[in-house]
């Protein structure tokens, strides 16, 4: 039997937002992930489609997989980008949906969105809409997305259920699901689940 979930949710999310404000803030500070263009190759990101872009749009990247190696986006697509961060795969989303296409990136701390923003009007993207909330709340109405994308985030929430519900409900039929995480083999255990140093990272 599992020991519920004792941790205080607003408070974890809280220290989660405090952690990723600071990667938005000082990327360069050193924690206890990679972050930036290093990390970039290290996931087999293109060189050809990274080495374009101007440091602020790369330098905040702190995910865990390449979401994009499942497969490109196609131009016209409308995509959802679940924990958008700085914007990375958001910008590179817009990139290959093109004019035509949409990207909506959700996200619940508002300095990376802030720099996301600017990413997106930095590179003249005109395609991309960013939107503060949590994932387990979409604010993303039903059936709208072709492809949800997501890159080492889910694994931050306390409810993944819900979140991966929500992700279902605004999926178009037939839509797909390109996700990046860290999956364990073996249950967790209660311990590690109370200590919010570990969910932050």
């Amino acid at each position: 039997m599992t020991t519920p979930l004792l941790l205080d949710v607003d408070v974890l999310r809280s220290a989660i937002q405090e952690e990723y404000a600071e990667v938005a803030a000082c990327p360069l500070k050193g924690f206890h992930f990679h972050t930036g263009r290093f990390l970039a190759d290290r996931l087999g990101y293109p060189a050809e489609r990274i080495d374009q872009l101007p440091e602020p749009v790369v330098e905040s990247f702190a995910g865990v997989g390449n979401p994009f190696s499942w497969d490109d986006l196609k131009p016209g697509e409308t995509v959802v980008d679940l924990g958008s961060g700085a914007g990375f795969d958001t910008v590179l989303a817009a990139q290959m949906a093109g004019p035509a296409g949409r990207v909506i990136g959700v996200d619940m701390t508002p300095a990376m969105l802030a720099k996301a923003r600017q990413n997106a009007e930095l590179l003249g993207l005109n395609n991309v809409e960013l939107r503060e909330s949590y994932l387990e709340e979409l604010p993303v109405a039903d059936a709208t997305a072709d492809v949800i994308i997501s890159n080492g985030v889910i694994n931050l929430c306390p409810d993944k259920a819900t979140v991966l519900a929500e992700a279902f409900r605004v999926l178009k039929p037939g839509g797909r699901l390109q996700i990046a995480d860290i999956i364990v083999a073996k249950a967790v255990p209660d311990s590690a689940k109370q200590d919010i140093g570990l969910w932050t990272g």
